[in-house]
């Protein structure tokens, strides 16, 4: 299954990085549907003049965590998620689990400028018939718990 949404989320130190990244691959993510945290939203919709954006809370206010439910509940495909790797976030418990729920959805997760590039010219992004193994989480949520 083609990739149709992408999350975008970065920290202060590499929103312009990301911001740059979007422009320069303006046509590719022209088609997709786009969600980004707070900030970052709002610079990518005036750099993009992408009304149609979805712009949740910042990060730290539980716009990570928002992703988060969003990747759960399958309406995002791919998390590009700048962060930096030199600067501590007094959210860190919430990146955490951003990741964790991306890796436990079998989500990719580009976390700089190459990675992302990589997968968003991968055949993954347009092919059709490739699949993105969902987990099968039957045995977890069937277990008996005394």
């Amino acid at each position: 299954m083609a990739v149709t949404s992408v999350a975008l989320v970065a920290h202060d130190n590499k929103k312009k990085e990301l911001v740059e990244w979007a422009n320069e691959n303006r046509t590719r993510l022209a088609p997709l549907r786009l969600y980004a945290t707070g900030t970052t939203g709002r610079l990518l919709k005036e750099s993009l003049q992408r009304d149609d954006l979805h712009s949740l809370l910042s990060g730290p206010l539980g716009g990570d965590q928002q992703i988060g439910a969003k990747i759960a509940e399958g309406e995002i495909d791919l998390l590009v998620f700048f962060w930096d790797p030199l600067e501590p976030q007094p959210h860190d418990p919430d990146i955490k689990a951003l990741l964790r729920i991306a890796a436990l959805w079998n989500i990719p997760v580009a976390c700089n400028r190459a990675t992302a590039e990589f997968v968003l010219t991968s055949a993954y992004m347009t092919d059709d018939n490739h699949r993105s193994q969902k987990p099968d989480f039957s045995d977890y949520t069937g277990r008996k718990v005394r």
